[in-house]
This record gives structure tokens, sequence and C-alpha cells, in this order.
């Protein structure tokens, strides 16, 4: 049997999956997958259960200026958040990142456009910054577009959010994602140029409810 150590606290320095999955506001597959990644330091128990270092999670919180208990709830944070746009890009390519933060500046230039890389991050950044509207690729590392936005379905938040999916799948690769786009608007990427800035103005001239 292993022995867990002990911080000065009492707290025990490794934690469980379900534990993480609380602290970060993800689902305990996201953790697990955040794990096998190497974005969290763990190890497995003899019946295969993994423990997560506390100071790993610390230092993936503090990488991102995670607030944690942000997501899913309202909290005196989300006071502190400025009353301009939010917009949230979850886009692993940096020439899209590009174009779309080009796009906003010409477009929106009070928005402030935030972007994660990877759907895990993403879910986090979602939670903490709680977007106006927000712009999901397909296919992303971690979590691809489709399970990100089934996940986001079933927050309380999702409501408010303009959601728009800007991929470079025709129609024809996304059917095996339709379970998950129904009513959303979706872009295709050789056509961002002209179909974003048009879009960006009509949502935020709507009230806040999630683009169809």
């Amino acid at each position: 049997m292993i022995e867990m150590r002990k911080i000065p606290d009492g707290q025990d320095v490794h934690a469980t999956s379900i534990e993480v999955a609380r602290i970060l506001g993800l689902s305990v597959r996201s953790v697990q997958l955040m794990v096998d990644r190497g974005e969290l330091e763990a190890w497995k128990t003899p019946g295969g259960h993994r423990r997560i270092s506390r100071a790993s999670v610390a230092a993936w919180m503090q990488a991102r200026e995670f607030i944690p208990g942000v997501g899913g709830r309202e909290d005196e944070t989300q006071e502190a958040m400025p009353a301009d746009t939010r917009i949230l890009l979850i886009e692993d390519s940096v020439h899209f990142q590009n174009l779309v933060s080009l796009l906003v500046r010409q477009t929106i230039p009070h928005a402030a456009l935030h972007i994660a890389s990877d759907g895990i991050s993403g879910l986090t950044m979602y939670g903490h910054i709680q977007p106006q509207l927000l712009l999901v690729d397909i296919l992303l590392p971690g979590i691809d577009g489709a399970t990100l936005i089934a996940g986001l379905r079933n927050t309380p938040q999702f409501s408010s959010s303009h959601l728009v999916v800007v991929t470079s799948l025709d129609e024809e690769a996304r059917r095996p994602y339709a379970f998950a786009l129904q009513d959303i608007t979706v872009i295709h990427k050789s056509q961002l140029v002209q179909a974003l800035p048009p879009l960006l103005l009509q949502l935020c001239a709507d009230s806040p409810r999630r683009a169809s």
C-alpha cells in the first residue's frame, strides 16, 4: 500500500479525479484526459485509480489565471467582468486565431477576445469569462467541439451565450457531429472573412440569447 504524504494543513497532497473535477468545474473524463496528456501530474493506485498532485492542479490554474468556483455559478467575480462584449474563440490553428482576432478588432474594436487552443482549456475559460459570443472549431485536441457543445448545453449559462461553429469540415464530413450542431450557426472557414463580420454585428445587437 502506498502511503500518502501530508502537507502542513493536514490535507493530502494528492486528490482523486472527482475532487479535481469539482475544483476545476469539469467532468471527470476531462480531468482524466488532462492527466493522459501530461497537463496534470498523477499516479495510479494498485486498483487503477488516479491520484493527482494538488500542486500540479494549482500550477495549471495559475498558468491560466483560473479562478476556482467561477464556472457554472454566479458570484462576485462576475461583477468584476468588463461590460464590453466578451468573445471566446476555441481554435487550435494559429492562422485562424490570428484571422478571427483581426476580424473582431475591425468589426467590434471594444470587444475582449479570449482564445483557447484546446477543448479542455476552452471549457474552463468559458466558465471563467462567461462570454456573450462563443466561437468553436469542431476538430480540437483533447475534446472535440461537438462534445464540448453537448456538455455546455447542460449548463445554465449556455442559454445566455451566442454560439457559432467555425469549421473546415464540409456538410458531409460534419454528419458524425450532427448530434451537437442542431440549431447552431455554422461558418465554413473558407467563408470566414465574408460571413463573420456581419454576424458579429448582428449578435452584438441582439438580446443575449443563443444564435440559431
